[in-house]
């Protein structure tokens, strides 16, 4: 397990740190074309981090080009699988020996707590490159049923060259979720980190070069949305697009492609996640705790947190005393002290959407919101077409409403356009299964708040997801196209003879 170091530590390494800054295509750092930079700022201290070159299409069209050719010559895409094993395991230990740099340089980037990164975030991304990489020569091809005189082959192949565009809530493990199977995969990629969080991804692209992956097959290209993102997606060089985010940016990326050259797109986005507590849910201090890390974990700013809870009467008032005493407990500040579990919102224009949010309901604990922190705050709602209830905050913002049954909980859990997390908690196994098998969402956790791990796909529903599915083997789906091989076996020549 992970030592935390004091706040004084953790500040001596930031004030050390050179953040890389220049775009990072065909196996160097560079500046972006025009020459032009956008500030990286730390939202705790809104003081400036870092000048990021702040690239554009011309730099789009650079980085293609050099993941094209090194696709097409084979210098990764038909390498060897158990050769690309070997390379991402050793970019999974270069990771994990610059770990605690890279969970300052995330902190300082992005306003999460150092605790979050230390403890979740650096170990859980060291795991999926570990992971994506030990399944590389584990995936077979099949053989289809066929006659005495065929065989039919059913073969992977990579996509090509592949667009990875990045939300900034959880700016290294996103990249990870991505990086791992299209690498498996051999496919060529360029990231896109967020605007706002691009340090963490241009210092896993120079490790990964150090690693041993080739030049022009892991390209950084930073900047804006409408300067780098708008370009990848229409490119006409590249084969498919993974991008987590927004729906409303989602929707984009499907035009696009669609005005372009229909390439493969794949979309992880935004939630609405209810958490169900029956009347019957065993050990409410236990569901209490589940249900504070789902609603303020990385405050809130997580595609899949549990942001409506839906309590049966005859439990509410137990249960809200105790997630009341449970957010207590996450105390709110400096992200770099280790003590806090609850940092920054992630820019002023972020801060200032959430904090929107804080009045208009009963409060029952929190409801502040000064200098980028918002506290983690409990509404009590009985609007049901409320704001609150409707739409996505992604802020440390938990909203309460109370039913009656458990059809009633149900169908007000699936009253929203999204479906990507649920969770249930029931005593009843029965109702457990009952209510998982009906809530319409990617994800359904029974008696707890989580998202599986790195071996369970991850995908929503409805206006949560399109296209596929991040983590575990289906993710490799994204990275790949199906080819049938059939091969006609009859002997014609010894028919000739005959």
């Amino acid at each position: 397990m992970t030592e935390l170091l004091t706040t004084e530590e953790y500040k001596a390494i930031a004030a050390a740190l050179t953040p890389p800054t220049q775009a990072f295509i065909d196996g160097s750092f560079r500046p972006a074309i025009s020459g032009k930079t956008f500030a990286s700022v730390n939202p705790a201290t809104r003081e400036k981090i870092a000048e990021i070159a702040a690239c554009a299409a011309a730099d789009v069209d650079f980085a293609v080009e050099k993941a094209r050719d090194a696709f097409e010559d084979g210098r990764w895409s038909r390498l060897h699988p158990s050769e690309r094993k070997e390379i991402l395991i050793k970019l999974s230990k270069l990771i994990k020996r610059n770990a605690r740099e890279l969970a300052v340089l995330e902190s300082l980037d992005s306003g999460k707590t150092i605790y979050d990164c230390e403890m979740v975030d650096l170990p859980e991304t060291v795991n999926c490159i570990k992971w994506h990489a030990e399944l590389i020569d584990k995936i077979y091809d099949q053989v289809a049923p066929a006659s005495d005189n065929h065989i039919a082959m059913v073969v992977r192949e990579p996509v090509g060259v592949v667009g990875l565009v990045l939300p900034w809530n959880f700016p290294l493990l996103m990249l990870a979720w991505k990086i791992g199977p299209a690498l498996a995969a051999g496919c060529s990629i360029i990231v896109k980190p967020a605007e706002e969080t691009s340090l963490t991804a241009l210092r896993i692209a120079e490790l990964a070069y150090e690693a041993g992956i080739p030049a022009g097959v892991f390209n950084v290209v930073t900047g804006g949305g409408a300067d780098v993102g708008e370009p990848l997606g229409r490119h006409m060089d590249v084969d498919a697009v993974s991008f987590t985010g927004s729906t409303a940016t989602g929707r984009r990326f499907l035009r696009y492609a669609a005005e372009s050259n229909l390439k493969e797109v794949t979309l992880e986005m935004g939630g609405k996640n209810p958490a169900i507590v029956l009347n019957d849910a065993e050990n409410l201090d236990r569901v209490a705790a589940h249900v504070v890390n789902g609603a303020f974990w990385n405050m809130g700013e997580n595609c899949s947190a549990a942001s409506r809870l839906i309590v049966q009467s005859g439990v509410k008032d137990a249960l809200i005393e105790r997630i009341i005493a449970h957010t207590r407990e996450w105390p709110m500040g400096d992200p770099l002290d280790p003590t806090n579990r609850v940092g920054a919102l992630v820019s002023p224009a972020h801060f200032e959407k959430v904090s929107g949010y804080l009045s208009g309901q009963k409060i029952l604990l929190g409801g502040k919101a000064e200098n980028g922190f918002v506290q983690p705050t409990i509404l009590d709602i009985t609007d049901r077409n409320a704001a609150h209830v409707r739409e996505e905050i992604f802020g440390p913002v938990l909203s309460v409403l109370t039913v009656e049954t458990f059809d009633e909980a149900i169908a007000l859990a699936n009253d929203t356009e999204y479906g990507l997390a649920a969770s249930i908690f029931t005593a009843n196994v029965k109702r457990a299964i009952r209510g998982a098998r009906a809530l319409r969402a990617g994800t359904v956790t029974v008696n707890s708040f989580g998202e599986g791990d790195i071996s369970t796909p991850f995908g929503g529903f409805k206006a949560s997801g399109f296209g596929g599915r991040d983590n575990g083997i289906h993710a490799h789906d994204q990275y790949t196209q199906i080819k049938t091989i059939w091969v006609d076996l009859a002997d014609d020549h010894d028919e000739a003879v005959d």
